[in-house]
Protein backbone atom coordinates (compact mmCIF):
# COMPACT_ATOMS: atom_id res chain seq x y z
CA UNK A 1 0.00 0.00 0.00
CA UNK A 2 1.31 3.12 -0.75
CA UNK A 3 1.30 5.85 1.48
CA UNK A 4 -0.31 9.22 0.93
CA UNK A 5 1.88 12.33 2.22
CA UNK A 6 0.36 15.84 2.43
CA UNK A 7 2.31 18.95 2.71
CA UNK A 8 0.93 20.85 5.77
CA UNK A 9 1.48 24.87 5.33
CA UNK A 10 3.62 26.65 8.08
CA UNK A 11 1.45 28.56 10.23
CA UNK A 12 2.01 32.64 10.12
CA UNK A 13 3.18 34.46 12.89
CA UNK A 14 0.12 36.56 12.72
CA UNK A 15 -2.35 33.24 13.01
CA UNK A 16 -0.13 32.02 15.74
CA UNK A 17 -0.92 35.43 17.71
CA UNK A 18 -4.60 34.74 17.21
CA UNK A 19 -3.86 32.00 19.84
CA UNK A 20 -1.94 33.52 22.65
CA UNK A 21 -3.71 35.08 25.56
CA UNK A 22 -3.86 38.81 24.97
CA UNK A 23 -1.13 40.79 26.57
CA UNK A 24 -1.83 42.15 30.10
CA UNK A 25 -0.59 45.72 29.45
CA UNK A 26 0.21 47.32 25.81
CA UNK A 27 4.40 46.59 25.41
CA UNK A 28 4.56 50.16 26.02
CA UNK A 29 3.82 50.39 29.35
CA UNK A 30 6.08 50.93 31.98
CA UNK A 31 4.07 48.67 33.57
CA UNK A 32 4.99 45.83 31.76
CA UNK A 33 8.35 44.59 33.31
CA UNK A 34 6.89 44.14 36.69
CA UNK A 35 3.79 42.24 35.33
CA UNK A 36 5.99 39.77 33.86
CA UNK A 37 7.75 38.86 37.05
CA UNK A 38 4.00 38.93 38.86
CA UNK A 39 1.40 38.30 36.48
CA UNK A 40 -0.08 35.31 35.16
CA UNK A 41 -0.48 35.27 31.14
CA UNK A 42 -3.94 36.57 31.55
CA UNK A 43 -4.97 40.46 32.67
CA UNK A 44 -6.40 40.82 36.14
CA UNK A 45 -8.54 43.17 35.16
CA UNK A 46 -9.57 41.45 32.18
CA UNK A 47 -11.46 39.27 34.99
CA UNK A 48 -12.33 42.60 37.16
CA UNK A 49 -13.54 44.68 34.20
CA UNK A 50 -14.17 42.67 31.37
CA UNK A 51 -17.34 40.60 30.62
CA UNK A 52 -16.41 38.44 27.50
CA UNK A 53 -14.49 36.08 29.93
CA UNK A 54 -18.17 34.91 30.95
CA UNK A 55 -20.25 35.72 28.02
CA UNK A 56 -17.94 34.41 25.88
CA UNK A 57 -15.92 31.40 27.55
CA UNK A 58 -14.92 29.91 23.88
CA UNK A 59 -13.20 31.47 21.40
CA UNK A 60 -15.33 32.94 18.21
CA UNK A 61 -13.35 30.82 15.58
CA UNK A 62 -14.97 33.59 12.91
CA UNK A 63 -12.55 35.65 14.66
CA UNK A 64 -9.58 33.85 15.45
CA UNK A 65 -7.76 34.43 11.61
CA UNK A 66 -8.53 38.48 12.07
CA UNK A 67 -6.85 40.30 14.70
CA UNK A 68 -8.85 43.14 15.94
CA UNK A 69 -7.81 46.57 15.07
CA UNK A 70 -9.23 48.12 17.63
CA UNK A 71 -8.32 46.32 21.01
CA UNK A 72 -10.40 47.14 24.23
CA UNK A 73 -9.80 50.33 25.87
CA UNK A 74 -8.68 50.48 29.28
CA UNK A 75 -10.87 52.41 31.70
CA UNK A 76 -9.96 54.71 33.67
CA UNK A 77 -10.23 52.91 36.98
CA UNK A 78 -8.12 50.06 35.13
CA UNK A 79 -5.20 52.22 34.77
CA UNK A 80 -5.55 54.14 38.14
CA UNK A 81 -5.14 50.31 39.56
CA UNK A 82 -1.65 49.85 36.91
CA UNK A 83 -0.21 52.71 38.19
CA UNK A 84 -0.77 51.97 42.05
CA UNK A 85 0.57 48.74 40.84
CA UNK A 86 3.42 49.37 39.67
CA UNK A 87 5.09 51.21 42.28
CA UNK A 88 4.64 47.63 44.07
CA UNK A 89 8.27 46.21 43.70
CA UNK A 90 8.46 42.67 43.34
CA UNK A 91 9.12 40.97 46.45
CA UNK A 92 7.34 43.68 48.21
CA UNK A 93 6.04 43.25 51.89
CA UNK A 94 3.17 44.05 53.92
CA UNK A 95 4.59 47.55 54.73
CA UNK A 96 4.89 47.97 51.47
CA UNK A 97 1.34 47.16 50.95
CA UNK A 98 0.38 49.20 53.90
CA UNK A 99 1.72 52.21 52.78
CA UNK A 100 -0.06 51.74 49.09
CA UNK A 101 -3.74 51.32 50.83
CA UNK A 102 -3.08 54.35 52.93
CA UNK A 103 -1.95 56.21 50.10
CA UNK A 104 -5.75 55.42 47.88
CA UNK A 105 -8.83 56.97 48.38
CA UNK A 106 -11.04 55.34 46.49
CA UNK A 107 -12.15 52.40 49.18
CA UNK A 108 -13.22 50.03 46.02
CA UNK A 109 -9.78 50.34 44.60
CA UNK A 110 -7.95 50.04 47.81
CA UNK A 111 -9.94 46.84 48.04
CA UNK A 112 -8.44 45.63 44.77
CA UNK A 113 -4.89 46.24 45.57
CA UNK A 114 -5.12 44.31 48.73
CA UNK A 115 -7.12 41.40 46.77
CA UNK A 116 -4.51 41.26 43.62
CA UNK A 117 -1.52 41.38 46.46
CA UNK A 118 -2.82 38.57 48.59
CA UNK A 119 -3.24 36.14 45.65
CA UNK A 120 0.73 36.35 45.01
CA UNK A 121 2.87 33.87 45.86
CA UNK A 122 5.51 34.24 48.69
CA UNK A 123 3.03 36.86 50.17
CA UNK A 124 0.42 36.66 53.02
CA UNK A 125 -0.99 39.90 54.59
CA UNK A 126 -0.52 40.48 57.97
CA UNK A 127 -2.55 42.20 61.09
CA UNK A 128 -1.20 45.71 59.84
CA UNK A 129 -2.59 45.48 55.89
CA UNK A 130 -6.28 43.98 57.57
CA UNK A 131 -6.58 46.91 59.75
CA UNK A 132 -5.72 49.43 57.21
CA UNK A 133 -8.47 47.99 54.79
CA UNK A 134 -10.83 47.51 57.32
CA UNK A 135 -10.81 51.26 58.40
CA UNK A 136 -10.54 52.29 54.71
CA UNK A 137 -13.66 49.80 54.13
CA UNK A 138 -15.50 51.36 57.38
CA UNK A 139 -14.51 54.84 56.11
CA UNK A 140 -15.99 54.87 52.69
CA UNK A 141 -19.38 52.79 54.00
CA UNK A 142 -18.35 49.65 52.42
CA UNK A 143 -19.33 48.07 55.29
CA UNK A 144 -20.29 44.57 53.89
CA UNK A 145 -16.78 44.11 51.88
CA UNK A 146 -15.65 45.27 55.96
CA UNK A 147 -17.67 42.26 57.52
CA UNK A 148 -15.99 39.84 55.19
CA UNK A 149 -12.72 40.71 56.23
CA UNK A 150 -13.85 40.79 59.70
CA UNK A 151 -15.05 37.28 59.20
CA UNK A 152 -11.39 36.78 57.47
CA UNK A 153 -9.37 37.90 60.57
CA UNK A 154 -11.50 35.63 63.25
CA UNK A 155 -11.25 32.38 60.86
CA UNK A 156 -7.73 32.96 61.18
CA UNK A 157 -6.31 34.50 57.53
CA UNK A 158 -3.78 36.70 59.46
CA UNK A 159 -1.59 37.40 62.60
CA UNK A 160 -3.46 39.42 64.99
CA UNK A 161 -3.18 42.37 67.04
CA UNK A 162 -4.42 44.83 69.96
CA UNK A 163 -5.61 47.52 67.67
CA UNK A 164 -6.54 45.02 65.11
CA UNK A 165 -9.31 43.60 67.81
CA UNK A 166 -10.49 46.35 69.10
CA UNK A 167 -11.08 48.25 65.08
CA UNK A 168 -13.16 44.91 64.70
CA UNK A 169 -14.79 45.43 68.09
CA UNK A 170 -15.87 49.03 67.58
CA UNK A 171 -17.32 48.22 64.30
CA UNK A 172 -19.47 45.42 65.33
CA UNK A 173 -20.26 47.54 68.62
CA UNK A 174 -21.89 49.85 66.43
CA UNK A 175 -23.79 47.31 64.38
CA UNK A 176 -27.33 46.35 65.64
CA UNK A 177 -26.78 42.26 64.18
CA UNK A 178 -22.93 42.26 64.84
CA UNK A 179 -23.70 43.14 68.66
CA UNK A 180 -22.61 39.71 69.71
CA UNK A 181 -19.90 39.53 67.71
CA UNK A 182 -18.06 42.11 69.28
CA UNK A 183 -18.39 40.14 72.45
CA UNK A 184 -17.08 37.09 70.66
CA UNK A 185 -13.56 39.10 69.86
CA UNK A 186 -13.34 40.07 73.22
CA UNK A 187 -14.18 36.34 74.55
CA UNK A 188 -10.70 35.66 71.94
CA UNK A 189 -8.84 38.24 73.15
CA UNK A 190 -9.05 36.64 76.63
CA UNK A 191 -8.14 33.47 75.59
CA UNK A 192 -5.19 35.22 73.67
CA UNK A 193 -1.34 34.91 74.83
CA UNK A 194 -0.34 38.55 73.45
CA UNK A 195 -3.67 40.42 72.88
CA UNK A 196 -5.25 40.98 76.16
CA UNK A 197 -7.68 43.20 76.28
CA UNK A 198 -6.75 46.62 76.87
CA UNK A 199 -8.61 49.91 78.08
CA UNK A 200 -9.58 51.35 75.28
CA UNK A 201 -11.48 47.45 74.63
CA UNK A 202 -13.33 47.79 77.89
CA UNK A 203 -14.60 51.54 77.13
CA UNK A 204 -15.99 50.30 73.47
CA UNK A 205 -17.34 47.26 75.31
CA UNK A 206 -18.86 49.56 78.15
CA UNK A 207 -20.30 52.01 75.44
CA UNK A 208 -21.94 49.56 73.46
CA UNK A 209 -23.57 48.23 76.76
CA UNK A 210 -25.03 51.46 77.54
CA UNK A 211 -26.65 52.43 74.52
CA UNK A 212 -28.92 49.60 75.19
CA UNK A 213 -30.13 51.28 78.22
CA UNK A 214 -33.05 53.36 76.58
CA UNK A 215 -36.13 51.97 78.89
CA UNK A 216 -36.04 50.92 82.54
CA UNK A 217 -37.67 47.34 81.81
CA UNK A 218 -34.44 46.46 79.04
CA UNK A 219 -31.57 47.80 81.64
CA UNK A 220 -31.88 45.13 84.11
CA UNK A 221 -30.90 42.43 81.18
CA UNK A 222 -28.14 44.86 80.21
CA UNK A 223 -26.80 44.87 83.77
CA UNK A 224 -25.75 41.68 84.34
CA UNK A 225 -23.37 42.23 81.53
CA UNK A 226 -22.17 45.46 82.60
CA UNK A 227 -21.25 43.63 86.15
CA UNK A 228 -19.31 41.00 84.60
CA UNK A 229 -17.36 42.94 82.78
CA UNK A 230 -16.63 45.49 85.68
CA UNK A 231 -15.33 42.51 87.28
CA UNK A 232 -12.89 40.69 84.55
CA UNK A 233 -11.77 44.39 83.77
CA UNK A 234 -10.47 44.75 87.52
CA UNK A 235 -9.54 40.59 87.49
CA UNK A 236 -7.22 41.61 84.33
CA UNK A 237 -5.64 44.37 86.33
CA UNK A 238 -6.56 46.97 83.77
CA UNK A 239 -7.32 50.25 85.45
CA UNK A 240 -10.06 52.58 84.25
CA UNK A 241 -10.70 55.82 83.83
CA UNK A 242 -13.07 58.69 84.79
CA UNK A 243 -14.50 57.85 81.61
CA UNK A 244 -14.83 54.37 81.94
CA UNK A 245 -16.11 54.51 86.19
CA UNK A 246 -18.84 57.16 84.72
CA UNK A 247 -20.34 54.54 82.43
CA UNK A 248 -20.86 52.00 85.39
CA UNK A 249 -22.25 54.70 87.82
CA UNK A 250 -24.79 55.31 84.92
CA UNK A 251 -25.32 52.21 84.18
CA UNK A 252 -26.57 51.49 88.16
CA UNK A 253 -28.07 54.05 88.43
CA UNK A 254 -30.27 54.17 85.00
CA UNK A 255 -31.67 50.47 87.38
CA UNK A 256 -31.92 52.78 90.10
CA UNK A 257 -28.52 50.49 91.95
CA UNK A 258 -27.85 53.63 93.17
CA UNK A 259 -25.96 52.45 96.02
CA UNK A 260 -23.33 50.13 93.69
CA UNK A 261 -23.62 53.57 92.31
CA UNK A 262 -21.86 55.18 95.06
CA UNK A 263 -19.75 52.44 95.96
CA UNK A 264 -18.33 52.85 92.59
CA UNK A 265 -17.93 56.48 93.34
CA UNK A 266 -16.11 56.28 96.47
CA UNK A 267 -13.50 54.03 94.61
CA UNK A 268 -12.65 56.59 92.13
CA UNK A 269 -9.71 57.38 94.08
CA UNK A 270 -8.38 54.41 94.36
CA UNK A 271 -7.60 54.40 90.65
CA UNK A 272 -6.42 58.22 91.14
CA UNK A 273 -9.49 59.62 89.03
CA UNK A 274 -11.55 62.82 89.91
CA UNK A 275 -15.18 62.61 89.74
CA UNK A 276 -16.60 65.00 87.18
CA UNK A 277 -20.08 66.49 86.64
CA UNK A 278 -21.31 63.54 84.72
CA UNK A 279 -20.54 61.56 88.09
CA UNK A 280 -22.23 63.66 90.39
CA UNK A 281 -25.18 64.10 87.60
CA UNK A 282 -26.01 60.68 87.15
CA UNK A 283 -25.94 60.02 91.07
CA UNK A 284 -28.52 63.10 92.10
CA UNK A 285 -30.78 61.68 88.68
CA UNK A 286 -30.49 57.67 90.26
CA UNK A 287 -31.34 59.02 93.59
CA UNK A 288 -34.12 61.84 93.32
CA UNK A 289 -35.74 59.35 90.74
CA UNK A 290 -35.08 56.17 93.87
CA UNK A 291 -37.05 58.60 96.14
CA UNK A 292 -33.78 59.76 98.36
CA UNK A 293 -34.23 62.93 97.60
CA UNK A 294 -31.72 64.20 100.83
CA UNK A 295 -28.95 62.46 99.18
CA UNK A 296 -29.70 63.37 95.60
CA UNK A 297 -29.88 66.92 97.10
CA UNK A 298 -26.22 66.39 99.20
CA UNK A 299 -24.74 64.76 95.68
CA UNK A 300 -26.12 68.54 93.89
CA UNK A 301 -24.78 70.73 96.55
CA UNK A 302 -21.78 68.92 96.90
CA UNK A 303 -21.11 68.94 92.99
CA UNK A 304 -22.12 72.95 92.94
CA UNK A 305 -19.44 73.33 95.79
CA UNK A 306 -16.89 72.15 93.72
CA UNK A 307 -17.74 74.81 90.67
CA UNK A 308 -18.95 71.79 88.41
CA UNK A 309 -22.27 72.44 86.47
CA UNK A 310 -24.86 69.96 86.34
CA UNK A 311 -26.33 69.17 82.83
CA UNK A 312 -30.33 70.73 81.99
CA UNK A 313 -31.57 67.23 83.09
CA UNK A 314 -29.98 66.79 86.02
CA UNK A 315 -31.21 70.50 87.15
CA UNK A 316 -34.93 69.49 86.25
CA UNK A 317 -35.22 66.45 87.95
CA UNK A 318 -34.02 67.72 91.22
CA UNK A 319 -36.39 70.88 91.14
CA UNK A 320 -39.51 68.81 90.11
CA UNK A 321 -38.24 66.34 93.02
CA UNK A 322 -38.08 69.19 95.45
CA UNK A 323 -41.42 70.48 94.21
CA UNK A 324 -43.50 67.25 94.18
CA UNK A 325 -41.97 67.07 98.09
CA UNK A 326 -43.10 70.79 98.16
CA UNK A 327 -39.90 72.12 99.08
CA UNK A 328 -40.67 74.82 96.82
CA UNK A 329 -38.18 77.34 97.92
CA UNK A 330 -34.92 74.87 98.03
CA UNK A 331 -36.63 74.48 94.29
CA UNK A 332 -36.46 77.78 93.45
CA UNK A 333 -32.87 78.14 94.08
CA UNK A 334 -32.14 75.60 92.35
CA UNK A 335 -34.21 76.89 89.29
CA UNK A 336 -32.47 80.25 89.57
CA UNK A 337 -29.10 78.48 89.91
CA UNK A 338 -29.83 77.04 86.42
CA UNK A 339 -30.93 80.21 84.90
CA UNK A 340 -27.71 81.58 86.23
CA UNK A 341 -25.45 78.60 84.02
CA UNK A 342 -27.45 80.26 80.61
CA UNK A 343 -30.16 77.24 81.10
CA UNK A 344 -33.86 77.57 81.14
CA UNK A 345 -36.36 74.56 82.75
CA UNK A 346 -38.69 73.22 80.28
CA UNK A 347 -42.90 74.12 80.41
CA UNK A 348 -43.33 70.44 82.56
CA UNK A 349 -40.47 71.69 84.78
CA UNK A 350 -42.18 75.51 85.31
CA UNK A 351 -45.13 74.14 86.34
CA UNK A 352 -44.42 71.11 88.46
CA UNK A 353 -42.98 73.88 90.89
CA UNK A 354 -45.47 77.34 89.71
CA UNK A 355 -48.87 75.02 90.52
CA UNK A 356 -47.21 73.06 92.90
CA UNK A 357 -47.11 76.08 94.58
CA UNK A 358 -51.06 77.44 93.69
CA UNK A 359 -52.03 73.87 95.02
CA UNK A 360 -50.32 74.33 98.15
CA UNK A 361 -52.36 77.77 98.55
CA UNK A 362 -49.51 80.16 97.62
CA UNK A 363 -50.68 81.64 94.59
CA UNK A 364 -49.87 84.62 94.65
CA UNK A 365 -46.22 83.47 95.71
CA UNK A 366 -46.76 81.46 92.46
CA UNK A 367 -47.60 84.86 89.99
CA UNK A 368 -44.77 86.55 91.71
CA UNK A 369 -42.62 84.15 90.56
CA UNK A 370 -43.91 83.46 87.24
CA UNK A 371 -42.91 87.33 86.94
CA UNK A 372 -39.75 87.49 88.22
CA UNK A 373 -38.80 83.95 85.88
CA UNK A 374 -40.40 86.19 83.07
CA UNK A 375 -37.76 88.64 83.81
CA UNK A 376 -34.72 86.23 84.29
CA UNK A 377 -35.28 83.58 81.54
CA UNK A 378 -34.52 85.02 78.11
CA UNK A 379 -35.66 81.69 76.05
CA UNK A 380 -38.79 82.16 77.78
CA UNK A 381 -41.28 83.12 75.01
CA UNK A 382 -44.72 84.57 75.78
CA UNK A 383 -46.50 81.44 74.10
CA UNK A 384 -44.73 79.57 77.37
CA UNK A 385 -45.28 82.66 79.68
CA UNK A 386 -49.31 82.51 78.48
CA UNK A 387 -50.05 78.89 79.33
CA UNK A 388 -48.21 79.13 82.19
CA UNK A 389 -50.16 82.26 83.60
CA UNK A 390 -53.14 80.30 82.62
CA UNK A 391 -53.27 77.32 84.50
CA UNK A 392 -52.22 79.28 87.56
CA UNK A 393 -55.64 81.71 87.12
CA UNK A 394 -57.34 77.91 86.25
CA UNK A 395 -56.23 76.75 89.40
CA UNK A 396 -57.27 79.83 91.57
CA UNK A 397 -60.56 79.53 90.46
CA UNK A 398 -60.95 75.83 91.61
Amino acid sequence: MRRITTKRSPISITEKSNFLPSSPVPSTSKFTPLMRSLLPSFSYYSIFFSSTHLSNPEPNPETLSTPSPNPRTRTPLEKQFESWIEQLKPGFTPAHVDEALRAQSDPDLALDIFRWTGQQRNYKHDHLTYLTMIDILISGKRYGHAETLIEEVIAGACSVSVPLYNSIIRFCSCRKFLFNRAFDVYKKMLKSEDCKPTLETYTLLFHSLLQKFHKLNVCYVYLHAVRSLTKQMKASGVIPDTYVLNMIIKAYAKCLEVDEAIKVFREMGLYGCEPNAYTYGYIAKGLCEKGRLNQGLGFYKEMRNRNLVPSGSTYMIIICSLAVERRFDDATDVVFDMLGNNMAPDLLTYRTLLEGLCRDGRGDNALELLEELKKTDRLMGEKTYKILLNGLHSLSRE
